[in-house]
């Protein structure tokens, strides 16, 4: 779960956004890739979802410079039809092929009333909402998924089963704050957690529920994209290039009148803001909710860039020849 740093600077959003530019341009990236990766990255910031923010440049640009992942790839559609759409990355970065996928999966669906996309053979591809997102505006219903290469052994935990995927779905509204469920399904019960025993000691229906959630990411998102189980069976020109995407799309009126959809919607979200909020949180939420809240409030304010943050971006601007963006 993302929470605003202790200890920060606030940095206009404008600013982050011309830094990934500069850096993604600086290890090669061509403009039009540089600019949409700023955006997306740079909005993740300003909802509040830090891990998957500004801060990622500095992962991706190494594993750019590294020859890891290609920092020009050529997309290409592999298979389409009236109602699917498959976009290889060509080994670069994730965002661009789930983007494209996407945004075709929307328009398919306008026309046929429920449409698939997939993307393969690319690296990282951001948080999973980006894409969700993407569908609110046409009435329609969105679930994503992404899925990684796994390296189990025998004798790992069960928990290693789960990857380390992410999810989500998104329920459109009218005038309240759409419901963004964007999730990692195991992040609180990696291996490394101090709090994964415990969780699966008190509850184990929560711990199993998470591990099949995962597995289903792993299914969906990766094996489906091609991603073997047994890494010793991937073939791959970009070695980053260990992860695929899915995106089904629906439209709302397949079942229902969009209006009437979305006007139970609002009533909902505003039915929820009621409810009493759990200890140690000021406001209920739908999923999704406290991430517009922040988004204008940092627009206005500036982004609060943690310490952690600032000293991942300073030591790439250095490594990269630019300026930090402050």
């Amino acid at each position: 779960m993302n929470l605003p740093p202790s200890e920060y600077t606030l940095v206009p959003h404008t600013q982050l956004q011309e830094f990934v530019e500069r850096a993604g341009r600086a290890v090669g990236m061509p403009d039009d890739q540089a600019m949409l990766l700023a955006e997306l990255l740079t909005a993740n910031d300003l909802r509040g979802v830090f891990s998957h923010g500004t801060t990622q440049i500095a992962t991706y640009a190494r594993l750019m410079r590294g020859g890891i992942l290609h920092p020009r790839p050529t997309l290409q559609v592999m298979r389409e039809t009236p109602v699917s759409i498959v976009v290889d990355g060509d080994g670069g970065l994730g965002y661009f092929p789930a983007y494209q996928a996407t945004l075709a999966v929307i328009e398919k669906a306008k026309s046929q009333g429920i449409a698939i996309g997939q993307s393969r053979n690319h690296g990282h591809f951001g948080a999973a909402g980006i894409y969700t997102r993407l569908t609110l505006g046409h009435d329609m219903l969105a679930y994503v998924t992404s899925g990684h290469q796994l390296h189990l052994n025998p004798g790992d935990t069960i928990f290693h089963a789960a990857g380390g995927s992410p999810m989500s779905f998104s329920a459109q509204t009218d005038r309240e704050e759409a419901l963004i469920l964007d999730f990692g399904a195991i992040h609180d019960m990696y291996p490394n957690s101090p709090h994964r025993d415990t969780l699966a000691r008190l509850a184990p229906g929560t711990a199993f529920r998470s591990i099949g959630l995962g597995e289903i990411c792993q299914a969906w998102g990766g094996f489906l994209a091609g991603v073997p189980l047994d890494p010793a069976r991937a073939q791959r020109a970009w070695q980053g290039a260990n992860q695929g995407s899915l995106v089904i799309a629906f439209r709302i009126d397949l079942f229902i009148s969009p209006a009437q959809f979305k006007a139970e919607m609002d009533e909902y979200a505003r039915a929820v803001r009621q409810l009493a909020p759990l200890e140690g949180f000021d406001q209920s939420y739908f999923p999704g909710g406290i991430e517009a809240v922040r988004a204008a409030e940092y627009r206005q304010t500036g982004v609060p860039v943690g310490r952690d943050h600032q000293k991942r971006l300073e030591e790439l601007a250095a490594e990269l020849g630019i300026a930090p963006p402050w």
